[in-house]
This record gives structure tokens, C-alpha cells and sequence, in this order.
């Protein structure tokens, strides 16, 4: 399937390059920062500290970090990230963010999913928001939503399913999804599966559509 894949399949850590978005592994130490796109990262592994407009920064596993297009900044340690480029960013009213998602409160979507908020417009990202989706065991009913989103499942196994086709997905598959695609996600797992996921434009992860196009409603709270 085109829309999956592992990133033991990638080139150089390179996964899916979309107009709107570039979705990488990488290890962070060096010198970084992009002169035409917004960055956003979450650490997978190892550690270390990041230094982002003169402020330095503790790097651990759950770390997601906001960098603003022309904001040079630098990392040391072995911290291993997923990075999502923004192509075409909408202008920040940050230079950057780091924020601790292992401490974040829990939102809910679709099906009973949850997820928790990385880098949004609320901490200075216009132009994409980054989260970590909480899905339980089961299959969400189809849908599609009105932005153009990468995954990279950080936990858990199940399958992508789009128009009748089914991939298998773990830890490191990666995922793209385009505008107003059709599709679904299932965990086939006994536990939770955690994915990580960033979309353009920015929104809300719980807002989706039923193919007909009447907008997914949200699981009642008990």
C-alpha cells in the first residue's frame, strides 16, 4: 500500500515527503534548523539537551519540540526523534516550544480515542498541530478528515485499512494521509496502541467525517 510503510524501508531515515509535509527519523545531535520550514519533533529515544534561540532544553523519550522556520538551534546527546518539516509555514508567534507529553492531559476523539497535544497554535505553531493518538483495541469506523496528516505508530499492531485494502502496522510503520482520504485504523492489539501524529492545517485530532460526509460524533462520557 503507498500510504504505509516501515521506516526500516526508509533512505536515510527519509519516510513520506508530501507537498505540505516531510515526516523523518533522525538523531538530533549537530547543528539544525531550516531556513524555509516549520519544525516539529518528538523523541523516541536516548536523551540529551537542545539549545533553541539561546534556551537550553531537556531531551527524554515523550519530549516534543517546536522550532519556527529561520530559528537555528542545535541538540547534544543521542536523542532519536521523529521530524515533520511544514513546507509552507503559516507564521509563528514563537520562535519554539518544548513541551513534556508523558504529563499532558488526555483530549478525546472518535470511537473512544483519546490523544494528548504536542506543538498547536496554542504554544506558538500556526502551522501544523502534533499529538500522540491513544487508540484502544477494536476498528474505528471509516472516515476521512479535511487535513493532510503523517503518522509513526509508536506502539501496539494493527492494520490501515483504505478502499477494502489492509496494511499491517507496528511500532515504526509510518503513515501518510492525505486530504479527505478515506480510512481507517485498527488496533488488533489486548492493549493500547500509541501513534503520533501531525496534520496542516492546524485543527482539532477529533474532528473527522463520516464518508458521507456528516461529521463523526464523539463517544458519550460516562
Amino acid at each position: 500500500m503507498r500510504y504505509a510503510m516501515h521506516e526500516s524501508d526508509a533512505d536515510g531515515g527519509r519516510l513520506f515527503a508530501a507537498p505540505a509535509l516531510t515526516q523523518r527519523v533522525a538523531r538530533l545531535a549537530g547543528e539544525r534548523g531550516d531556513e524555509g520550514s516549520d519544525e516539529v519533533l518528538y523523541v523516541l529515544e536516548g536523551g540529551g539537551s537542545a539549545t533553541i534561540a539561546g534556551e537550553r532544553h531537556e531531551l527524554r523519550p515523550g519530549t516534543a519540540v517546536f522550532v519556527a522556520r529561520g530559528t537555528p538551534w542545535s541538540a547534544e546527546g543521542d536523542a532519536r526523534a521523529v521530524s515533520v518539516l511544514a513546507h509552507d509555514p503559516v507564521p509563528a508567534s514563537a520562535t519554539h516550544a518544548v513541551l513534556d507529553l508523558t504529563a499532558a492531559d488526555r483530549g478525546t476523539a472518535t470511537a473512544g480515542r483519546e490523544f494528548l497535544l504536542g506543538a498547536t497554535p496554542a504554544v506558538g505553531c500556526a502551522s501544523v498541530t502534533q499529538f500522540v493518538g491513544l487508540i484502544p483495541p477494536g476498528r474505528a469506523p471509516d472516515h476521512f478528515h479535511h487535513y493532510d496528516e503523517v503518522i509513526y505508530v509508536l506502539e501496539g499492531e494493527g492494520f490501515l485499512e483504505i478502499d477494502g485494502e489492509q496494511a499491517p502496522i507496528r511500532a515504526g510503520s509510518c503513515i501518510h494521509l492525505p486530504r479527505t482520504l478515506v480510512h481507517c485504523l485498527a488496533n488488533t492489539g489486548a492493549g493500547e496502541m500509541r501513534v503520533l501524529g501531525v496534520f496542516t492545517p492546524a485543527g482539532s485530532p477529533a474532528e473527522a467525517y463520516y464518508p458521507d460526509g456528516t461529521l463523526a460524533v464523539l463517544p458519550e462520557r460516562m
